[in-house]
């Protein structure tokens, strides 16, 4: 039986990228969409077309029942989980902290953070040794915003991937005897529509030259990151936190 991956806000961008390439490379993925049932529909088509099995689960990562019925739902189609990309997130309309709103940073923490440790929470109670479990790996998608802050424009989503890596971090220590593996990517400025988002969709090409690399990352680079954090060419690694930045 293949190796199943689950990828939460897996129909678009970094996600959508991993889930292809996770099939190419004999996963049975289940691709989890909040909302855009086409974007997510395409991205198991390619799949399958391939010779991959997968199928689309749609959920909020911020309601707990919907993250359970995920997970349950990916059990009884696909098998056992073997790997957890933990990838869903927002972004909201550049601002300054102190035009924020509660509503705003209530949609925001409860997708980025709480949304996450949920996912990682149902993870664990499935992969852990010592509640009858075969291991696995989980892959946070974080952001190098957690170690620049993201002024004047996202300090509260890069608060929020900093709370990510603190999981990240805590959570390897908590369950690496139990024979799970917990890492994360951190991307730079990649091109996907997260931008437009928040509102502007050229912002890789007006900041890529103030990366090392003068250019902006593609989807299908972090996968490739997210994919080997996944795999057993990675079997001595938890715990960190993997720059996917072009050195910015």
């Amino acid at each position: 039986m293949s190796e199943v991956m689950i990828v939460t806000g897996g129909s678009r961008g970094i996600g959508a990228a991993t889930a292809r390439l996770a099939g190419e490379r004999g996963y049975a993925v289940c691709v989890n969409y909040r909302s855009d049932t086409s974007a997510a529909a395409a991205v198991v088509a390619d799949i399958e077309k391939a010779g991959g099995r997968a199928l689309a689960v749609a959920g909020d990562m911020s309601s707990e029942q919907d993250v359970v019925n995920l997970f349950e739902t990916s059990d009884a189609q696909l098998g056992p989980l073997t790997v957890l990309v933990n990838n869903a997130g927002i972004v909201d309309v550049q601002s300054r902290v102190e035009d924020y709103t509660l509503e705003r940073l209530q949609r925001m923490f409860a997708v980025n953070i709480t949304g996450a440790f949920l996912c990682v929470r149902e993870a664990v109670r499935r992969m852990s040794t010592k509640r009858g479990g075969a291991g696995g790996a989980i892959v946070n998608v974080s952001s190098v915003a957690a170690r620049l802050g993201g002024p004047n424009e996202y300090v509260d989503y890069a608060a929020s991937k900093g709370a990510m890596d603190s999981m990240t971090i805590g959570l390897s220590k908590e369950v690496a005897a139990e024979g799970i593996r917990v890492n994360a990517v951190r991307p730079g400025l990649i091109y996907t529509d997260i931008h437009a988002s928040g509102g502007e969709p050229g912002r890789v090409d007006r900041l890529k030259d103030g990366v090392p690399m003068q250019r902006g990352g593609s989807a299908q680079e972090v996968a490739r990151v997210i994919l080997w954090l996944a795999s057993d060419e990675a079997s001595y690694t938890t715990g960190s936190l993997v720059e996917c930045s072009g050195g910015r």
